[in-house]
C-alpha cells in the first residue's frame, strides 16, 4: 500500500514538474510583432539562422547576431564576414535542400520581396518564418531591435537602435525645417524608376529638408517619363549609382536643360550601398543627401542678389 502511495506521489511530482516547465517555457518565451501585426513567438532564441535578404544579413550582424547566420541568399556582402555564410540562392529562389541540410531554427524572410510560396513551403515544413519589412527609417530601428530579441542580444540591439535614431534625429533638427529643395531620386535608367513618399530613400530626402517630385505617386517605386521629370523640375537629381554607370546616368541628362539641376548642374552619384539598403549604413547616405541639399540652398540664395540686381536694371527708367 505504501508502495503504491509512492508511486502516486511520483506521478504526481512529474505530472506538476512538467506543468510548471511549460508555464516557465511560456513566460521565457520571445514574442515580437511581425510585419503583418501580429506576434510572433520562438521558444528560445535562434541559434541557425536563414537571412533571405542582404539587408536581413546585415542587420543582424549590425546587433552582434552575424555569427549565427548558417545560411544566406546572393548579394549578402556586408560586412566582410557575410561573405563566409553558405549560400542558399536568391531572394526569389532557395535551394529547399540546402536549407535543409542546414536544420535552421528560424528563417528571416522579407515582406514583399520573398516568394510567397517559398514562404509558405517553409512553413508547412515547420520551420519558424518570421516576415519583417522597412519602408521607412522608423522601421529600421523597429528591426534592430527586434532581431536583436529574436536571437537573444536584446540589449545590444537596444544601443544599436538608439544610436542609429540619435543620429536620425540630430540631421532632422539641423536640416528638415531649411529651405525646401524639389528632388528627383534616379533608382534605374531603363525604364526610367524613381520612389514614391512611402519609401525609405524618399523618408531620407524629406529629413534633409528636400522634397521628392514623385511622392504622390501610386507605387512604391514607379515607372516615369523623361517628360513627367521636366515637368516635376526637380533642383537636384541623384542617380543610385557609381562608377560608369553613375556617368552614364548622369550624361544622359545633360540633353535637358530646361530641368533647373542640369541647368545648374546639380547631379549626383551615390553609393547605392550608403543609401538603397535599410540598415544603419543609410546614415552614410542622409549625411551626403544632407550636405548636397544645403549647398543647393547656398547656391540659390548667392544667385537671388544677382536676380534681383537684373530685374532692377530691366525695369530702371532711362535716363
Amino acid at each position: 500500500m505504501a508502495k503504491i502511495h509512492v508511486i502516486k506521489l511520483n506521478i504526481l511530482f512529474v505530472t506538476l514538474l512538467l506543468l510548471w516547465s511549460q508555464i516557465a517555457s511560456s513566460d521565457s518565451a520571445i514574442k515580437v510583432p511581425d510585419s503583418s501585426g501580429k506576434t510572433f513567438t520562438l521558444n528560445q532564441p535562434a541559434r541557425r539562422i536563414i537571412s533571405l535578404a542582404p539587408h536581413i544579413t546585415e542587420l543582424l550582424f549590425a546587433v552582434g547576431a552575424g555569427q549565427w547566420v548558417a545560411g544566406t541568399v546572393e548579394f549578402s556582402d556586408f560586412p566582410k564576414k557575410a561573405h563566409l555564410i553558405k549560400r542558399i540562392g536568391n531572394h526569389q529562389s532557395q535551394d529547399l535542400e540546402q536549407i535543409l541540410s542546414l536544420n535552421p531554427d528560424l528563417i528571416l524572410a522579407w515582406d514583399g520581396g520573398n516568394s510567397a510560396a517559398s514562404i509558405d513551403k517553409f512553413r508547412g515544413m515547420g520551420i519558424p518564418v518570421y516576415l519583417s519589412t522597412a519602408n521607412s527609417l522608423k522601421d529600421i530601428a523597429a528591426l534592430l531591435r527586434r532581431f536583436a530579441l529574436l536571437t537573444g542580444v536584446g540589449d545590444r540591439g537596444e544601443e544599436v537602435a538608439s544610436h542609429f535614431e540619435r543620429i536620425l534625429n540630430e540631421l532632422r533638427v539641423k536640416y528638415s525645417a531649411r529651405p525646401e529643395v524639389r528632388v528627383f531620386y534616379q533608382v534605374w535608367d531603363r525604364p526610367l524608376m524613381t520612389i514614391n513618399g512611402k519609401h525609405y530613400i524618399s523618408d531620407v530626402i524629406k529629413l534633409c529638408g528636400g522634397k521628392n517630385v514623385f511622392s504622390d505617386a501610386r507605387v512604391l517605386s514607379p515607372v516615369v517619363g523623361r517628360e513627367a521629370v521636366i515637368e516635376a523640375r526637380p533642383e537636384v537629381i541623384f542617380v543610385n549609382a557609381t562608377g560608369k554607370q553613375s556617368s552614364t546616368w548622369l550624361h544622359d541628362w545633360k540633353k535637358w536643360q530646361q530641368i533647373p539641376a542640369v541647368r545648374n548642374n546639380q547631379l549626383y552619384g551615390i553609393k547605392p550601398y550608403t543609401i538603397a539598403r535599410p540598415t544603419p549604413r543609410i546614415l552614410m547616405g542622409a549625411k551626403k543627401v544632407c550636405r548636397i541639399l544645403e549647398k543647393v540652398r547656398k547656391n540659390n540664395r548667392g544667385k537671388l542678389p544677382r536676380l534681383l540686381n537684373h530685374a532692377t536694371k530691366i525695369v530702371s527708367p532711362v535716363k
